[in-house]
């Protein structure tokens, strides 16, 4: 049989984060759950990124091996069947027996949302980190040029980190402010555990005047969690593309997700 790789958007509130939970409450449980009743047999999923806690995907990549042979485009109306509303497949390409949805992998982009507004969100709640003091933006990209190259993160990573190796390439940092939103948008070879959120904690306080656009450099350079900002919240976290070389046939990312 072919091997198919699916595009899927989520919602992350309402699951565990990425990865398939004994009480089945992963996006990969429910996944998998849509897939089976579809099928009509079991049918394993490997991702691009295993998305933490109320992290959203625009743009995750899964792969898989069914059993059976369906029309490609049954792959995206008949599994959306048996999805949760949260849960959508967006598209659905065939791909070679040796591309691999993770290790095939080059690069992931991350969006993080931050509703810059005296008052907290309410129609976007969960879906946005809220900062009500003024945000400099211009600060905070200067604070961001630190970071990009190759580094050891260490400053970002989280304490429960098993990655082997804190050592990571930002290709890209960019701070983009629309209205009342200002989007961090970062693109790297491969992340550590929470080390988006922990970036943007650091930015915040940057763009916040608590620091300076220095501090960023700084901190990155202590090689020390202690010294960095705290975690920022899960909310405006979101997975908005993922790279692939050669590039396959798929859908270009949106590149301003509706929110």
């Amino acid at each position: 049989m072919m091997r198919i790789a699916l595009g899927l958007e989520y919602d992350g509130r309402p699951f565990t984060g990425w990865q398939t939970q004994p009480g089945g409450t992963g996006v990969q449980d429910a996944l998998e759950r849509a897939l089976a009743q579809f099928v009509g047999a079991p049918v394993s999923t490997i991702c691009a990124g295993r998305t933490d806690t109320g992290v959203h995907a625009t743009y995750q990549v899964v792969h898989i091996d069914p059993t059976v042979d369906r029309p490609l485009q049954a792959w995206v109306r008949g599994v959306n069947r048996y999805l949760p509303q949260t849960v959508a497949v967006r598209w659905s390409r065939v791909v070679p027996d040796d591309f691999h949805a993770r290790f095939s992998a080059r690069a992931r982009q991350y969006d993080y949302w931050l509703l810059n507004d005296p008052v907290r969100p309410a129609r976007l709640a969960g879906r946005v980190g809220w900062v009500f003091r003024s945000l400099d933006a211009a600060a905070m990209q200067a604070g961001a040029g630190a970071l990009l190259g190759t580094h050891d993160f260490s400053s970002f990573r989280a304490a429960e980190c098993q990655a082997a190796t804190p050592v990571r390439e930002v290709q890209a940092l960019a701070i983009e402010r629309h209205g009342r939103l200002i989007r961090v948008r970062i693109r790297a070879n491969a992340f550590l555990h929470h080390m988006v959120r922990n970036i943007v904690g650091a930015l915040v306080y940057v763009g916040v005047g608590r620091h300076p656009p220095s501090w960023i450099a700084e901190v990155l350079n202590a090689r020390d969690r202690a010294v960095a900002a705290p975690t920022f919240s899960a909310a405006g976290l979101v997975l908005s593309h993922v790279q692939y070389d050669p590039t396959p046939d798929f859908p270009a990312p949106d590149d301003e997700p509706v929110l």
